[in-house]
């Protein structure tokens, strides 16, 4: 990779975790009180180590279009944490017992290939309350995954919103 590759992989990859940061971390630190600088350099800080440890990770050197798959991760990003408010609501009802629960663990293949992919969506079903990933043969493209009843099941499996908004993103629809 060229030095401005690597710069820009960098850059990319420090501006998204020091975002994470400020929505995971920032919001409850400064919420009640004032803004403490020390705070804020403390974050840069572990953004800027992070990025420079994980950035070939993040933004692999042989990959292309690197600039259109980050603009599609931030909209996924966004829908993703849609999901996850209405699978919170979805498990809330059903531990309350306004829907029934009926674990199940299920299993299915994806065209999913990179190891970018598989990752990000394997974390996309453990993020989403109501799924836990289980297991992944990364060879196959199957996943082993828990279901806290049918329809958080079938979303996976018939529906396939979700690998289809993953494969969007690392462009292998």
């Amino acid at each position: 990779m060229t030095n401005n590759g690597r710069f820009f992989s960098i850059a990319i990859t420090f501006c998204i975790m020091f975002l994470f940061w400020l929505l995971f971390s920032a919001w409850t630190v400064y919420i009640p009180q004032s803004y403490d600088m020390s705070q804020v350099f403390k974050g840069i800080l572990v953004a800027l180590i992070v990025a420079f440890l994980t950035h070939e990770i993040f933004l692999p050197c042989r990959g292309e279009n690197i600039l259109l798959k980050s603009r599609r991760f931030v909209a996924y990003s966004i829908w993703e944490m849609w999901q996850i408010y209405l699978a919170t609501i979805d498990v809330t009802k059903r531990v309350i017992g306004m829907l029934p629960v009926d674990p199940r663990i299920i299993e299915f293949d994806t065209t999913l290939r990179s190891d970018l992919a598989l990752t990000a969506f394997g974390n996309s079903i453990t993020l989403t309350p109501g799924t836990i990933t289980i297991d992944i043969e990364p060879e196959r493209g199957r996943y082993m995954v828990h279901a806290i009843a049918k329809e958080p099941a079938d979303s996976l499996t018939v529906d396939q919103i979700m690998q289809k908004k993953v494969a969007y993103v690392f462009m292998e629809e």
